[in-house]
């Protein structure tokens, strides 16, 4: 009889247990009153959001592969010379900064790309059943990857170089009418940076931005004209280093340095045109002399090689 007290006991325990499990998974439904005041606070301070639910926003690759490529790019960085490492700093500058890589982020994508690439010329390799093949396809894959980084950066910072050329002249008529307008040489850079929007535009920025910083005016132009390696834009800005050390007016030193750079853009644009009927040759002697020497000639050899069988 006690064993069944027991037991009946036990089942109320158990009942009460998973009853107040549920409730626990399943709490009642919120009154009106605490709707409107959740609704309040979201729209008020906005939905509390945990670090967790942040980060999980974030796309795979910020997430994962690019604090590893980081990683990897620290590694690597540190086992490159100091010339090595400032030579690649110096490139994605005058390159505009492409995907805000920094030096070992370049670096980084520069070994990673190789170990892709190598594993995929294995892979081919492998399916070809051939050793000569897998290595070779190894090989190119590695130097593809390896080297290929380094030519998609110069083909970046000699297209920012071209958008700086082509820009300069443009650029020199606004400083022009706005210092002639009466504002200081600072003031018409503004005006330059809200007007455009290029290369040149960003590098008048960022000397805005030192010059604001404490650095002097003279010595962000210097460094800008260097580091660009434009030989129009440094010999605009040594130009106007001169005028500002010996007092002269910088509005006739644009007007001089504008009306120079479009007859230099014309010369160019005359030499290039000059270059072009010889570059032309080398389609006609590979694709067009070739097919005017089979219609005019083709058949004459066939009319000699039926007279020869005749014969």
């Amino acid at each position: 009889m006690a064993a069944l007290y027991i037991a009946v006991l036990l089942g109320l325990v158990a009942a009460i247990g998973v009853f107040t499990s549920i409730s626990a998974f399943n709490p009642p439904a919120p009154t009106n009153a605490d709707v409107v005041e959740g609704r309040l606070r979201v729209y008020e301070t906005g939905r509390p959001v945990s670090v967790t639910e942040i980060e999980l926003r974030e796309p795979f690759g910020e997430r994962v592969l690019r604090p590893l490529a980081k990683r990897l790019g620290k590694l690597v960085e540190q086992s490159l010379p100091d010339k090595a490492r400032q030579q690649v700093a110096h490139n994605l500058v005058v390159a505009g900064r492409p995907g805000g890589m920094s030096a070992g982020d370049f670096i980084a994508m520069r070994y990673l790309l190789t170990a892709l690439f190598c594993c995929f010329g294995i892979l081919v390799g492998v399916l070809t059943h051939n050793p000569i093949a897998l290595a070779l396809l190894a090989a190119i894959g590695a130097a593809v990857g390896l080297y290929g980084p380094v030519f998609w950066l110069r083909m970046k910072l000699n297209s920012r170089r071209s958008e700086i050329q082509s820009a300069l002249p443009d650029v020199l008529d606004v400083l022009v009418v706005c210092v002639e307008a009466g504002l200081t040489f600072e003031a018409a850079m503004e005006k330059v940076v809200e007007k455009f929007d290029n290369a040149l535009a960003d590098e008048f920025s960022r000397v805005m931005q030192e010059v604001r910083l404490g650095r002097s005016r003279l010595e962000a132009l210097n460094d800008m004209g260097e580091r660009n390696g434009v030989d129009e834009l440094n010999n605009f800005v040594q130009a106007i280093i001169q005028s500002e050390q010996l007092g002269s007016g910088i509005g006739r030193i644009l007007k001089i340095q504008a009306e120079e750079i479009r007859a230099k853009r014309l010369i160019t644009a005359q030499e290039r045109g000059a270059r072009a009927s010889l570059k032309m040759l080398i389609p006609m002697l590979a694709c067009i002399f070739p097919t005017l020497w089979v219609i005019l000639l083709g058949p004459a050899a066939l009319l000699a090689m039926r007279f020869l069988r005749g014969g």
